[in-house]
């Protein structure tokens, strides 16, 4: 097949591209960014992407993001994403993506295993899903409650949140300061693994997990 690698380090992309070709693939691109890897896969139309999760510019979750970007250009193109750990926020979605079909994430240990990592990206390209037991552990331990982690009083501050309050009028209605108000609220993105990217937005995400819980 025909293959775009994004990975920011240089001898573990170069690594993936030799070990591809070895086994009769052909690496059209390899990136080191995000950014590069939507213009490769624009001007090369593969078969598949190979990309890690933390790339530049801020090396927190711009190879996902990017996944996700391309998988709604083309929701045909298989996608396996590498990670040295679970980014939550974006791998649902991820995985919700085009039905599920066509995608992988593994952890990067898997890598080590040169056949394991062969075949997986072998299953994704043919139509497959293909995700690490850890990914799944972590994902299911988050969709049982998302609000589980939270306090009674974080549950409360959340539910105001979701009636559209101001910081001011959430203070008014529990009797205590907007300091302590602004206090819970960071607690609930952080128990609810809102990324500090997404600030802007976090409420509208808070909210949504409040709504589906």
């Amino acid at each position: 097949m025909r293959v775009v690698i994004a990975e920011d380090a240089v001898l573990l992309r170069e690594g993936l591209a030799g070990l591809l070709e070895r086994f009769g693939h052909t690496v059209v691109a390899s990136v080191g960014d995000a950014p590069a890897l939507v213009e490769a896969v624009a001007e090369h139309d593969p078969d598949a992407v190979v990309t890690d999760v933390r790339m530049p510019p801020g090396f927190t979750d711009e190879g996902l993001r990017a996944a996700l970007e391309l998988r709604r250009r083309n929701p045909e193109l298989a996608v396996l994403v590498l990670s040295q750990y679970v980014e939550q926020t974006y791998a649902t979605e991820l995985l919700d993506s085009g039905g599920g079909a066509r995608i992988g994430y593994l952890l990067k240990d898997r890598i080590g295993d040169v056949r394991e990592f062969v075949d997986a990206l072998d299953r994704v390209s043919g139509g497959g899903t293909v995700v690490d037991p850890e990914v799944v552990r972590q994902l299911l331990s988050r969709r049982r409650d998302p609000l589980r982690r939270l306090t009674p009083r974080e549950q409360e501050v959340l539910g105001l949140i979701a009636e559209g309050r101001s910081n001011a009028s959430i203070a008014r209605e529990l009797f205590v300061t907007e300091a302590a108000v602004a206090k819970h609220i960071a607690g609930i993105f952080t128990k609810l693994d809102l990324p500090p990217q997404a600030d802007g937005h976090r409420r509208v995400l808070a909210v949504l997990a409040y709504l589906r819980a």
